[in-house]
Formats: structure tokens, sequence, C-alpha cells
């Protein structure tokens, strides 16, 4: 059966997308500083201080600490607006648009801390969401969504094998190593093939494609799901939450991005200079996250 590949331009109805995404930011952002609230009360109580990834013990206790369930149910709502945004909107446009969650949590997080943010962790902040914006901006201008086809869907499950594979075989031998940047980055890359599965599923029931490849991508969306939020977790435990909201709400989207673009052929018609800017405001954003990873008051370097 040859599958359909008519494509779609982005209409205002695709639009409503947008300020979705932008709400699902808002309980991204408050569910992370309620889960680093959390994850720091235990990681005092239980930790060993060796800064070696969350025991089973510790995780068991987060289950039991209030302030972690509402954090958590705050990023479910995330993820549930998340997910509607993507099914109004192509990936390119929406999933960037979490970056919202970074400049909330930098305000919250520097009055609950009590510390003030200096100029050069401003100027950090500043460059993920600008190069952020500039994505979404045109991506929104010149973005087109595709019907997914299941070679498309086999290429993607590939690359994420490979993936957690790697970070598997990372978090095994070099665990005691780990930053809270090497945390983030792993979140983030996972987070952002979560995305995209979710992103070709729902493409592909709103085309009558569920079959059973794509009840596979369902299995293996919620297990990448269940190990992203447990970097994310040990991430928390030694950095600040705006440094781990930085860090998913840059790579998480310019990973999606890219398999969007690559893979799923959303920024086939966009023209030369579009692809130019695109590659422009990803460099910026990622260098706002590294800037404060090393800037930030609250980062354990």
């Amino acid at each position: 059966m040859i599958e359909q590949l008519d494509v779609v331009t982005l209409t205002p109805y695709q639009a409503l997308g947008i300020p979705i995404a932008l709400l699902g930011g808002v309980f991204l952002a408050l569910g992370a500083q309620f889960q680093h609230r959390g994850v720091h009360k235990v990681e005092d109580r239980l930790g060993s201080g060796q800064k070696a990834g969350l025991s089973i013990t510790q995780v068991r206790a987060l289950l039991m600490r209030p302030s972690w369930v509402v954090g958590t149910v705050m990023l479910g709502l995330a993820i549930v607006l998340q997910l509607v945004s993507l099914a109004f909107a192509p990936l390119i446009v929406v999933q960037p648009l979490g970056v919202i969650a970074l400049v909330i949590t930098a305000v919250v997080n520097a009055r609950v801390s009590h510390l003030k943010l200096d100029r050069k962790a401003i100027v950090a902040i500043a460059l993920c969401v600008g190069g952020i914006g500039l994505f979404v901006t045109v991506a929104a201008l010149t973005a087109t969504e595709r019907v997914i086809t299941a070679g498309q869907l086999t290429t993607i499950l590939g690359i994420l094998a490979g993936v957690i594979v790697v970070y598997s075989i990372v978090f095994v031998f070099l665990r005691k190593r780990m930053r809270a940047v090497s945390y983030i980055i792993a979140a983030g890359v996972i987070y952002g093939f979560v995305a995209t599965l979710a992103k070709v599923v729902l493409n592909r029931l709103v085309n009558g494609n569920f079959e059973g490849l794509t009840l596979f991508a369902v299995a293996i969306l919620i297990g990448g799901t269940a190990l992203g939020a447990y970097f994310v977790q040990n991430a928390y435990a030694v950095g600040s939450p705006d440094l781990v909201i930085a860090g998913l709400t840059v790579i998480d989207p310019m990973v999606a991005v890219a398999i969007g673009v690559i893979v799923l052929g959303e920024a086939a018609t966009a023209p030369l200079w579009a692809v130019a800017v695109f590659v422009l405001a990803a460099v910026i954003a990622i260098v706002g996250v590294f800037r404060l990873a090393k800037h930030h008051p609250q980062t354990h370097r």
C-alpha cells in the first residue's frame, strides 16, 4: 500500500498550537521548581555526598515528598498540553516554545533561593530565549507538515535505540563523574526523541495508520519518558532548576527539530535563508545553555 504524502501548510487552525504550547511551558516551569525542591530535600537527607545518581531508596523517598508529587502533576499537565499543541501544529513550530519556562523558572528560583542572577547569567538566559524565539518565528513562516510514513518511524526508532545504548553505557561507567549539564544533555536528547515519537503517533492516528509499529512506538515513548525523567531528577540533585530547564528547553527542541527537518521533512519547502537562520538560532541558544551552566550561582562544578 502506498502511503499518502500530501503536504499541509501551516493554517490559522494549526497556529492554535502556539498558545497551548506556551501554557504548557508555564506548567513546566512550576513543575520543575517543585520537583527540584523535593529532590534536594531527599538528597540532603539520604544522599551520600558523592552525587553518583539517585539510588532506589532515594527514588522511593521522592514519592513521599508532597512538593515532588505536586511538581510531577504539573509536569504531567505540561506534557498533556505539549501533546495537544503537537496535534495542532508542526513539531518545529511548537516544540521550541517551552523556552518560556526558562524565563519563569529563572525569576521564581531567584526569589525562592534569595540569589541574584549576575549579568553573565542574565545574558546566558537572553541567548537561550533569543535563539529559540528567532527559530520559532522563522519556523512558523516556513514549516510544512506531512503524513508520516512507516519508514520514517522506523528510522526514528532505530536512531533512538542507538542513543539509549550509548547513554546507558556512559551512565554505568561514568555516573560518579557526571555533572548537572551531563544529565541535562542526556535528558534533553532523549526527550527530543520522545516529543518526536509523540508527534509521529498523533500524526499516524489522525491519518488512520495505527498498526503494530505505531503501538511499538507508543511503548518506546513511555520507556523513553521514564528514562529521561530519571536523568532530570539527577540533574536537579546537582544543579539549579533554571539550569535544568535551560538545557531541556534548548536541547530537547533542537533534537526534535533536527529529526523534524531531516527525517520528517517539515522544512522541506523552507528557503535557503531560513535554513541559515535555523542554524544560527540553534548555535545562539546552545551557547546560552553552556554559558548558564558556567555562570549560574547555583551550579555545582
